[in-house]
């Protein structure tokens, strides 16, 4: 393996982690209703945990509130249990044929709390970055002691290495101040 394949590799690994992370943030809610706050809520499909909009169509008719209308009708119940036992802080009202969530206006305590969750979220994709940079440069300074690699070779990696994660890092700093600004908006 040449080192530009490895740095390849690594840098499809970190592009992962970016779209983790930003698919973790979708569920983050702000101020206004989106469909996507839902993907991350499970209900117990005949005893396989399966996302909402996998069961239910989710609309936002409105800019404060999410419609969820089950393909089965007796799915309402379980929709309705898996909200509520989501960290999204939300009460479905069930109407028999639909549950509607009203999303209320973020209070600046539970804005601060979403902040804080932003910067943990962002933190740990960090460090799954970091840890992405610390295996390539393993792999690297094994190639070099077997002699695949020369010594200016394995540096040059490791330099291209270590600029990859700061550019990764810093795309992932400015994911993370957007979605403070969005949940910080009033």
């Amino acid at each position: 393996m040449e080192v530009k394949e490895l740095l390849a590799q690594h840098e499809a690994k970190m592009d992962k982690t970016i779209e983790a992370l930003k698919r973790e943030l979708t569920s983050i809610r702000t101020g206004r209703a989106s469909t996507s706050l839902l993907d991350r809520v499970m209900v117990d499909y005949y005893g396989t945990p399966t996302p909402v909009n996998q069961v239910a169509n989710v609309s936002a008719p409105e800019p404060r509130m999410l419609t969820i209308v089950p393909w089965e009708v007796k799915m309402l119940g379980e929709i309705e249990k898996a909200i509520l036992k989501s960290d999204l802080g939300l009460n479905p009202n069930n109407d028999g044929k639909m549950i509607r969530l009203e999303i209320p206006q973020l209070t600046e305590e539970r804005r601060k709390e979403l902040s804080k969750k932003v910067s943990k979220v962002a933190e740990d994709s960090k460090v799954v970055v970091r840890n992405i940079r610390r295996d390539a440069n393993e792999l690297i300074k094994k190639m070099e002691k077997k002699k695949e690699i020369s010594e200016d070779d394995s540096k040059e990696g490791q330099e291209n290495i270590q600029k990859l994660t700061d550019k990764k890092i810093k795309a992932i700093d400015e994911i993370k101040a957007k979605k403070e600004k969005e949940v910080m908006a009033v």
